[in-house]
């Protein structure tokens, strides 16, 4: 792995981390997640951010991780939140948080 991809993995795992931090902290119900802008506002900027990392990664590393990892899923996601934010839907948001993260999160843990 090149030193640009050490990097960004590192600083995805920091988003990984700072997502499992917000659940802990706002706490890990999905009422509270729709009515409270900074809930999610913080976990959105941290998926916009893992997906901006991501589109930095070298191709040879994304394709050696392609069978973990579904990068364009999570780059697609960015490109969500990142350009239709307005219409983002809260419940997507908070099953991806609640469902992928952790896979992703435990996956991107395993990369050397």
């Amino acid at each position: 792995m090149d030193k640009g991809d050490i990097q960004r993995i590192k600083h995805i795992k920091r988003y990984c981390k700072d997502i499992s931090e917000f659940i802990v902290r706002f706490g890990n119900d999905y009422e509270i997640f729709s009515f409270d802008d900074a809930y999610f506002n913080a976990v959105s900027m941290c998926i916009l951010q893992i997906g901006e990392l991501a589109n930095g990664l070298s191709n040879e590393f994304r394709l050696k991780t392609k069978n973990q990892i579904q990068w364009d899923l999570i780059r697609g996601m960015r490109n969500w939140i990142a350009h239709a934010y307005k219409e983002v839907e809260k419940d997507v948001v908070w099953e991806t948080i609640q469902n992928d993260i952790p896979i992703f999160c435990e996956k991107i843990a395993e990369t050397k």
